[in-house]
């Protein structure tokens, strides 16, 4: 299982790097300005749709229904579901997408209301968000092909299909020069991205043998297994967009910068939460289907340990990073052409209130992962539902003092509830028992974010003292981390990772 968490995880940080050069044209060119503004309203709200109707409540209900039709009756059975959720899927957003560009200025009224009287920055959105939109329906699909595939075992295509999006936002940037604006470019480059990325994962899928093809939908029992697994699951992703929504709205009222702040100090958030969390929440889906299906529960429960455990590492000096040297961070990475220090400085208060919950983003998916592998979709759903109505409440009460950092603040207050509350469930069922290494890992993650912590404030420190250049600074802060958290997970789990790589299965 390791062995795939690293594979997943490599694909994504190769992704997300390539990303972090696409944000780096981004902000060189369209700053932090309307343009930008518009354009990632016109980014955000197919993702966010995406994120509700495919990726989460998709995988949640496709994967082990999938595992299960394959364990009992054989690979062709489970395509056969494959083909007729494949269908579905493909005239449920085709109509979608028809009802959405037609109704796009209602649409981003409604999603970036403050936008709605601003002369430039809402007409330049509702057509920008036209533009972006088709891109939802292509990666819907993949969504399935890669969740198909996922559930095989295969995990390469999909994590590497991402990097596709950053590469064609960067040529198309690149080009800018022949679009009306660069809000433009960016936004031929998310649909063209969309094509390419079904065209590469159906690649895959082909040589795999779980190449979907259109039929007639018959509800069968795996049909209907799959649909009541989705509901919830639906609901769930929803509730999440809820509160993501609620960043847009209550931004699109903030001064201009507001969004483009929270949007890049959210990517460098997600570095950890995609390479990681991610990356083993996916495998955990597969790896703990695979074996309930078998009847092996304490393989089960044993691989979400370790799940856990290397989600852990990796997380934790993110989160040192993030709280103590989030303006060293900001800085280093993206003052230049028209990203201003000013700007670094709103995004870095915004990536401290997102470290807060760090933590909590990483682990969230191998806990939620424990409840959908054995077909449960709702109790997941309802610790969403908990922790949006939290982190709208905080939202709409910190806005106004903490401006754009309110908005990350009940981002992290609302994903700490959400994985408390699945803790406390999971613990009750008897679902989820952390085992000795599991705790013995806590204790020695503690003591090394104790010393990494004193490290880099001590470094950060003498480094501003002496007007180190912004690109050096960050540069050093990151090879005292390196050294010094490195050597120490090298000492004190060394072996234990090994032994994770070794295990079978």
């Amino acid at each position: 299982m390791l062995r795939n968490i690293a594979s997943v995880g490599g694909l994504t940080l190769l992704s997300r790097v390539v990303g972090f050069g696409r944000d780096l044209l981004l902000a060189a060119i369209l700053g932090a300005g309307p343009v930008a503004d518009a354009f990632l309203v016109a980014f955000r709200l197919p993702n966010h749709f995406r994120a509700i109707f495919g990726e989460g409540a998709l995988n949640a209900a496709f994967v082990p229904t999938f595992a299960q039709l394959k364990a009992e009756e054989g690979l062709e059975s489970a395509n056969r579901f494959g083909d007729q959720v494949f269908t579905l899927m493909f005239l449920v957003q085709l109509a979608l997408l028809a009802v959405a560009v037609v109704f796009m200025p209602w649409l981003v009224a409604l999603l970036a209301p403050g936008l709605d009287e601003d002369p430039l920055r809402y007409p330049l959105a509702v057509e920008l968000t036209r533009i972006t939109f088709p891109y939802l329906l292509l990666i819907t699909l993949v969504t399935q092909l890669s969740a198909a595939l996922n559930a095989i075992g295969r995990f390469a295509a999909a994590a590497a299909a991402p990097i596709l999006l950053n590469l064609a936002m960067i040529l198309a940037l690149i080009g800018a020069a022949a679009f009306p604006t660069a809000g433009h470019a960016a936004a031929f480059g998310v649909v063209a991205s969309g094509l390419l990325q079904f065209l590469f994962v159906s690649g895959d899928a082909l040589r795999s043998g779980v190449m979907p093809v259109f039929a007639l939908p018959r509800f069968d029992a795996g049909v209907k297994r799959f649909f009541k697994a989705l509901a919830p699951a639906t609901i769930g992703g929803a509730s999440v967009q809820i509160a993501l929504f609620a960043d847009t709205i209550l931004a699109s009222y903030l001064p201009t910068g507001a969004i483009a702040s929270l949007y890049y100090a959210d990517r460098i958030n997600q570095l950890p939460v995609g390479i990681i969390g991610i990356a083993a929440g996916t495998v955990l889906l597969s790896e703990m289907s695979r074996r309930i299906a078998k009847g092996d529960e304490a393989g089960a429960k044993h691989a979400q340990n370790r799940a856990i455990e290397i989600t852990l590492i990796v997380g934790v000096p993110c989160v040192v990073a993030f709280l103590v040297v989030p303006d060293a961070i900001m800085r280093g990475l993206f003052v230049r052409g028209a990203f201003t220090a000013e700007d670094a400085g709103r995004a870095a208060a915004a990536l401290a209130a997102y470290g807060a919950g760090l933590l909590a983003f990483v682990t969230l998916r191998s806990f939620v992962s424990g409840f959908q592998s054995r077909g449960d979709t709702t109790t997941p759903m309802i610790a969403a539902l908990v922790a949006v109505a939290v982190n709208v409440g905080f939202k709409i009460a910190l806005t106004g003092p903490l401006q754009h950092v309110g908005l990350a603040v009940g981002t992290s207050v609302g994903a700490w509830v959400n994985i408390l509350v699945l803790i406390a469930v999971a613990l009750k069922r008897g679902l989820f028992r952390p085992d000795r290494a599991l705790l013995l890992a806590l204790a020695k993650l503690a003591a090394l974010a104790a010393l990494l912590t004193i490290a880099l404030a001590a470094s950060d420190a003498f480094l501003a003292a002496r007007d180190v250049a912004a690109p050096l600074r960050l540069g050093a802060l990151v090879a005292v981390a390196a050294v010094l958290y490195g050597g120490g997970v090298l000492l004190l789990f060394g072996r234990a990772i090994l032994r994770m790589f070794r295990a079978p299965g």
